[in-house]
């Protein structure tokens, strides 16, 4: 959240050697000319800055040849690569904890909610037919969200809509098709979306598999991997400019506190070969267990990337009885003997609402949720090195795909 701080001039001041330098999305970060290095957080106070707000009277921002970004004065005629609001710059801090902690584990989505008003606001959803993500879909609809089911199967959505529409008149929902093995699909759902809104309130990325067999996507990559990571990576990567054009947007990533049994811990362990392993690497189990921890690696990175936006990432519960068990009929008959002792879909979905709409945690970023209330993740989790690295070798895997997808689109041309 963001906190104007009243430090001393010398608190602030930068050691020898550093220099502070803005994004071009409104990232203060610093270098250190000694060592080369570069982090986010000052090297003195360990916070953090922002940058925000119109250049001042008689500046200009420029592009130069080389591509750099450069700054211009007109009223003193100079130019200079330092963004002159850096003078202005406002520290800030993440929430440490919600206040007081209104819900827990027994809350559910819609006592969450009670008495929120959400018209006006824009909610999509991922994998929202069935599950979790139906109950979360539900509850915002029922609360005046228009609320946009983005699935793989038309049918099972058309079918989620009309149940929702039959137990209160005037929600608005609608479907929009996503099938997260592919890459071009993404692509396609982000695109017919721009197509129709500007602005996007709410992204929950809900949706997910497990303990599916072995599996190559139609873009060659081990399906819980892409489904439960890259595909939402690239999605969100496409909407940035409806989420970011929004005012107090989130993001919200459905995760697990299975992300804490991955077996990555250092940033070689970050590899195309590694995230996607071959079949003789394969064990379900532990490709479900690295997939959640880069869900919040992803959410850890995003929020650095775009501060203005609140990316939030949960645990909604062990075990729930819900379709996800499906692939396996072992752990289908493990979920019905545990269904007992664990939470219902409304309860489950209550902590993906919450980071979703409470309005204590507006401006609260890269935090994690479990039972509606802050937890600390593993140290994996919050490694800095390998959210960047996990980031640069997502966009790379996206990029060779796209490249094919192109070559082929020209060779079918041709």
């Amino acid at each position: 959240m963001v906190n104007v701080l009243n430090d001393s001039d010398s608190e602030d001041e930068l050691p020898p050697g550093w220099e502070e330098r803005a994004t071009v999305d409104g990232n203060v970060y610093y270098v250190n000319h000694y060592t080369k290095g570069t982090q986010w957080t000052h090297p003195r106070t360990g916070r953090k800055k922002l940058v925000e707000g119109e250049l001042p009277s008689g500046w200009e921002r420029c592009i130069s040849d080389d591509g750099k970004v450069l700054f211009v004065d007109h009223m003193n005629r100079t130019t200079t690569y330092t963004d002159p609001r850096l003078a202005f710059a406002t520290e800030y801090r993440e929430i440490s904890q919600p206040v007081r902690q209104r819900f827990d584990g027994s809350s559910t989505a819609l006592s969450v909610l009670h008495g929120r008003d959400l018209r006006g606001k824009l909610a999509l959803i991922t994998g929202a037919n069935t599950g979790i993500g139906f109950e979360t879909a539900r509850s915002l609809a029922l609360h005046g969200c228009h609320v946009i089911l983005a699935c793989r199967n038309i049918k099972k959505a058309e079918e989620a809509v009309k149940k929702i529409q039959q137990e209160k008149e005037n929600t608005t929902c609608e479907i929009l098709e996503l099938d997260l093995t592919s890459l071009h699909s993404v692509r396609n759902a982000a695109e017919k979306f721009k197509q129709r809104y500007r602005t996007l309130h709410i992204l929950i990325l809900n949706a997910g598999v497990f303990a599916v067999p072995y599996e190559l996507t139609k873009d060659g990559y081990e399906t819980t991997f892409q489904v439960n990571h890259l595909s939402h990576f690239y999605f969100t990567l496409l909407l940035e400019h409806p989420i970011r054009s929004c005012h107090n947007a989130r993001v919200v990533v459905v995760a697990s506190e299975s992300h804490r049994f991955s077996s990555i811990q250092h940033v070689e362990d970050i590899h195309p070969l590694t995230l996607s392993p071959p079949e003789y690497h394969y064990w379900s189990m532990g490709a479900y267990n690295d997939s959640k921890l880069c869900n919040i690696l992803f959410a850890q990175e995003l929020s650095r990337r775009w501060p203005a936006v609140s990316v939030l990432s949960c645990h909604p519960g062990n075990m729930v009885s819900s379709s996800i068990s499906r692939y396996s009929w072992a752990y289908r008959i493990l979920f019905a003997i545990v269904r007992p002792f664990t939470k219902s879909l409304q309860q489950a979905a209550s902590t993906t609402v919450f980071c979703a709409t409470a309005p204590e945690l507006e401006g609260a970023t890269g935090l994690y949720f479990n039972n509606c209330y802050r937890c600390d993740p593993s140290n994996a989790a919050v490694d800095t090195a390998l959210a960047s690295r996990l980031w640069s070798v997502s966009q790379d895997m996206i990029i060779n795909v796209v490249k094919k997808d192109k070559l082929w689109q020209e060779l079918a041309l041709k």
